[in-house]
């Protein structure tokens, strides 16, 4: 009933029952999973777990564990003991995740559960993902999330050991990241006037501190956070900011208020290129995972093409035209994360050889990244983007018009050979609430995790476990939509557009 479907699990006879007198024996550098173990279960259960050396719960770091790799875990559960193992933090909070999911459903709800017995089955777990990356990349320049939700977002992701949140921080539509020395990208970049001219306003940006909180939450759930910062195009939230890093620094625009791409991009002067540093670097100071995402796509050279700095750069730097400024630029940008010990990614091949890349147009893509040498992580449109419906129910809430997304698609996402792995991509141009994000997110989520996660990924499995697995996400209040395949929607009428 797992999700996602452990290695090997061999069942044993009888179970552990956990009671107000259960301890937990910590050795050190597994505190993190300890903490994590209590503050997931106590508000259901209401059991203290403390540490004591003689716990007959045991979590256990043992660097020797090296079989079990970066992010596997052993868990033992018997009549007398129940023991975690793993080489890395990482490995012991995904299978904290599993004990979560042996217990009963109540243990995963925010409230106290009288009258629960608290037992874990017997059971032998070696677990070990199939695949290193397993992301999500949400949106939040489009619509801004408070922290909290993220938060929960993240608490969401870990008990799938989904291990990568792809934070989009910044785009045409928001600027949510403060940079020392700039104020206006939060003064005005953060602010939205309306959305396709609905004339709601709309907005909000995150402290250094909050975004330091959600790093720190993250990783003791074995969650990366993978700051993305969008240039050189996606870029007139800055620019409405601050317009002499433009193309035209006299015109004043306002934060784009529709869905889709501005012309507006950054110049290719000293100043610009100055900025996107600046930028980098509070980036690579906040966030400390090795990865920054530069965007890099959907780049306009309308105004290159008569702006008479980028005319002199071109000149400049022997380029063929206008079009060649565009891997120039994200080339400077990406040196400069080399520099600062970062490795950039972006959503297309940037000619910078160290660069992860994120094939999202087609999937055929990820072949020509393969064969330049990069490294890929999957994300085709058609099989991992959540803004678009989950099926063609008239009930189904909006979302980007013009496909449907279903479960069953992305639990098929290509993963050509020597992939990292795949990540589903959650827009929230037509996302409003909270609310409306989870149902966008479940149970598509849950497919990616199974189809990443498990060595045999088998649709069939994934969904009979799945029938328990609702129970869980209904216990943590996730509103979530069917377990539907293209085939079952054939004969629905066609999803709405917005």
């Amino acid at each position: 009933m797992l999700v996602p479907r452990p290695t090997r699990l061999v069942r044993r006879h009888g179970g552990f029952t956990l009671s107000p007198d259960t301890a937990v024996r910590v050795t050190p550098g597994a505190e993190g999973a300890a903490r994590l173990l209590r503050a997931s279960l106590r508000p259901a259960t209401g059991l203290p777990l403390p540490p004591h050396e003689d716990g007959r719960v045991v979590i256990a770091l043992d660097e020797r564990l090296v079989g079990l790799g970066d992010e596997g875990y052993a868990l033992s559960v018997t009549e007398h003991a129940v023991v975690l193992r793993a080489a890395t933090r990482q490995g012991l909070a995904h299978g904290v995740q599993t004990i979560r999911q042996l217990l009963p459903v109540e243990a995963l709800g925010p409230r106290p559960a009288p009258g629960v017995v608290w037992t874990l089955p017997g059971v032998d777990v070696r677990d070990t993902p199939r695949l290193p990356w397993r992301g999500v990349m949400l949106d939040v320049a489009r619509r801004f999330q408070p922290v909290s939700v993220l938060r929960r977002f993240v608490d969401l992701m870990a008990l799938h050991k989904l291990n990568v949140l792809h934070l989009h921080l910044t785009d045409d539509q928001g600027w949510r990241l403060p940079v020392p020395g700039h104020p206006r990208l939060t003064e005005v970049g953060a602010w939205r006037a309306g959305s396709d001219g609905d004339g709601v306003p709309h907005g909000g940006w995150y402290t250094r501190a909050e975004l330091a909180g959600l790093v720190a939450h993250a990783a003791e759930r074995g969650v990366r956070v993978v700051p993305e910062v969008e240039m050189p195009g996606h870029a007139r939230a800055a620019l409405a900011a601050y317009p002499h890093l433009g193309n035209v620094p006299e015109r004043r625009l306002p934060v784009w208020t529709r869905w889709g791409i501005s012309d507006a991009v950054f110049g290719v002067h000293d100043a610009a290129l100055g900025f996107c540093r600046d930028v980098l670097d509070e980036v690579v100071d906040v966030f400390p995972d090795p990865h920054v995402h530069i965007g890099g796509d959907e780049c306009p050279t309308t105004e290159w093409e008569t702006s008479p700095t980028a005319l002199a750069r071109i000149a400049r730097e022997g380029l063929a035209g206008p079009h060649e400024l565009h891997g120039w630029f994200l080339r400077q940008v990406a040196e400069h994360l080399v520099s600062r010990g970062r490795r950039p990614v972006s959503w297309e091949p940037i000619g910078h050889p160290g660069a992860v890349v994120m094939p999202w147009r087609d999937a055929a893509d990820a072949h020509l990244a393969l064969d330049r040498g990069h490294d890929v992580v999957m994300a085709p449109h058609r099989s991992t983007y959540l803004d678009y419906p989950q099926s063609a129910d008239p009930d189904e809430p909006a979302g980007q018009p013009g496909l449907v997304v279903t479960a069953h698609d992305v639990y098929h996402v290509p993963l050509p050979a020597g992939v990292l792995g795949a990540q589903c991509a959650l827009w929230t141009e037509y996302v409003p609430t909270a609310r409306h994000l989870e149902r966008l997110a479940f149970p598509r989520l849950a497919a990616l995790a199974d189809a990443l996660w498990t060595r045999r990924p088998s649709w069939a499995d994934f969904t009979d476990r799945m029938r328990g697995h609702a129970g869980r996400l209904a216990a943590l209040s996730v509103p979530h939509g069917p377990l539907t395949t293209r085939e079952e929607d054939e004969d629905r009428s066609p999803a709405q557009p917005c």
